[in-house]
């Protein structure tokens, strides 16, 4: 607040007193716009490019892959999940975790992890056909058939995979198998009387 004014007080001895508290009022606030200003244009300068993925992570990933040839699902998993750690951005690492997971017949996950993928390029031609195809093994074929007609509309060169989704609509969803736990509900025969 300005000191009241006094009878020889004239506004330019009370002006330099004036200006010292402008600055002292705005100096927290302007520090305060200069270091967030700093550390949001630091952060833009940090980031790698989208095509740039990580070495450690493809690492990994060729790790999954090579486990789930083999046939080893947890150690697959396990490297793949490590890749998407060092990396989220590794489009490849979520494609393969989809096909692990459809291979222990987790179709929901293997959906959601194309999913993924295809949030980070909307034109992957085999993100798009794995995904139709877990969802016609899931049952889902009206969903399939969108996105067959997405992949035949982004396919250009060697389109195979997206006839491999058209086969595997056309010949629908695997039977199902019941076991043991499932139990085969028996009907209860009717009571009658005896005359």
């Amino acid at each position: 607040m300005d000191k009241p004014r006094q009878n020889g007080d004239t506004w330019a001895e009370s002006s330099p007193e004036t200006w010292l508290e402008l600055c002292m009022r705005f100096t927290p606030a302007s520090i305060a716009l200069a270091a967030l200003l700093t550390t949001v244009s630091s952060a833009g300068l940090s980031q790698r490019p989208d095509a740039q993925i990580s070495a450690l992570s493809v690492e990994w990933q060729h790790a999954g892959t090579a486990a789930r040839k083999a046939g080893n699902y947890q150690a697959a998993t396990d490297a793949l999940e490590t890749a998407l750690a060092v990396d989220p951005r590794n489009r490849s690492a979520y494609i393969e975790l989809a096909q692990v997971a459809r291979a222990q017949g987790l179709q929901g996950k293997a959906i959601r992890l194309y999913r993924e993928a295809l949030l980070l390029d909307p034109t992957d031609v085999g993100a798009l056909v794995g995904q139709g195809e877990a969802m016609v093994e899931k049952g889902a074929i009206a969903k399939a058939k969108e996105n067959l007609a997405q992949a035949q509309s982004v396919c250009k060169t060697d389109c195979a995979v997206v006839g491999k989704l058209a086969a595997a609509i056309e010949k629908g969803p695997p039977a199902t198998v019941l076991s043991a736990k499932d139990g085969v509900a028996v009907p209860k025969a009717v009571a009658t009387e005896t005359p």
